[in-house]
């Protein structure tokens, strides 16, 4: 067996990139109401959208710089009409990475034992209540039954442990965490509340109107025994024991309690732009040399670069922070 190979993805405050989120399409099914206008977005032509050649290229250059986990992101990846042979081809690679994916589960439950056979691992599905009359609401479309046959399928094919993200939205659904914790627990799935974040410039952020991981815990307990789980790594949800465990619920305070300190990872867009942080104002196009000819070792050179230029944060609490230009669908969660 050869060595495995040295992370190279190191910035100023030594941080060593080995996680990358690749957004493989800008499109989606659902109109949540938190990332998305009702009418949806102009969606990137198909000839600036990388093709399954170049993602795969692209990771390969990746993994070979390090990266040893990769996250298929959206939009909504099951969109991708090749994502199986997708999946099958970057689990094929040499040092190959762990594979998984975040999907709002539509389609999961035709797909996930193909994609399970692939070579996907694990999957994080998005939910944030389990209200239909709520669901339809905030995502503007009738497809709560679809989530929840997804969910199912998953765990069907052993994408385990299967992941609950879920947007805790004051005056919408901040009142319902403790019955979405009840129904993932009644079936097996790891629920992870996120704080709702500052997206891309076309939505209005209040922070007043976040709901922070202190009230979501504060929600839980008021029906369970929660407890800190004291190890958490660079993972980037904080974990909590439910009634003593082994069940577990997360919360990702990307705006309360940022880890950016401990964060590794790196972002590959729809059409091709590395970006060294979420909330980014600058980003490298690797489309572009991809196209022209460039070498392997002159898109690493390109990726190293970039990755040592990243900042100590995101500056969400900074007077001077901007949102995102780019929507999230097109940049990947």
């Amino acid at each position: 067996m050869t060595a495995l190979p040295t992370p190279r993805l190191v910035d100023r405050f030594g941080r060593i990139g080995r996680d990358l989120r690749v957004s493989v399409t800008d499109r989606c099914n659902l109109r949540c109401s938190y990332c998305m206008p009702a009418e949806g977005l102009d969606w990137l032509p198909k000839p600036e959208m990388l093709t399954d050649d170049e993602i795969v290229r692209l990771v390969r250059v990746m993994v070979g710089l390090g990266i040893t986990g990769v996250r298929l992101t959206g939009g909504e990846p099951l969109l991708r009409r090749s994502l199986v042979s997708l999946v099958e081809r970057i689990a094929a690679l040499p040092h190959a990475p762990s594979i998984a994916m975040t999907t709002n589960g539509i389609g999961l439950d035709r797909l996930a034992a193909p994609l399970a056979r692939a070579g996907l691992t694990r999957v994080n599905v998005s939910l944030d209540t389990i209200d239909p009359v709520h669901f339809n609401g905030f995502t503007r479309r009738d497809r709560f039954s679809d989530v929840v046959a997804g969910l199912k399928a998953a765990a069907d094919a052993g994408l385990t442990p299967v992941k609950v993200n879920a947007v805790a939205m004051r005056g919408v659904n901040d009142r319902d965490v403790a019955d979405l914790l009840r129904w993932c627990l009644d079936r097996g799935y790891e629920l992870r509340f996120i704080e709702q974040m500052p997206l891309d410039a076309q939505h209005a952020w209040d922070r007043s109107l976040m709901v922070s991981q202190t009230e979501i815990l504060d929600r839980l307990r008021e029906r369970f025994t929660i407890t800190p789980v004291e190890s958490r790594g660079s993972a980037p949800a904080e974990l909590f024991l439910v009634d003593g465990g082994p069940a577990t619920v997360g919360v990702i305070a990307s705006v309360t309690a940022p880890f950016c300190a401990r964060c590794d990872r790196v972002r590959l867009t729809a059409d091709g732009q590395l970006r060294n942080c979420l909330f980014a104002r600058r980003e490298v196009d690797l489309r572009g040399p991809l196209r022209a000819g460039a070498s392997d070792a002159e898109i690493a050179d390109l990726v190293i670069a970039e990755m040592a230029l990243k900042a100590p944060g995101h500056g969400i609490d900074r007077p001077d922070f901007e949102q995102p230009e780019r929507p999230m669908s097109a940049i990947g969660g």
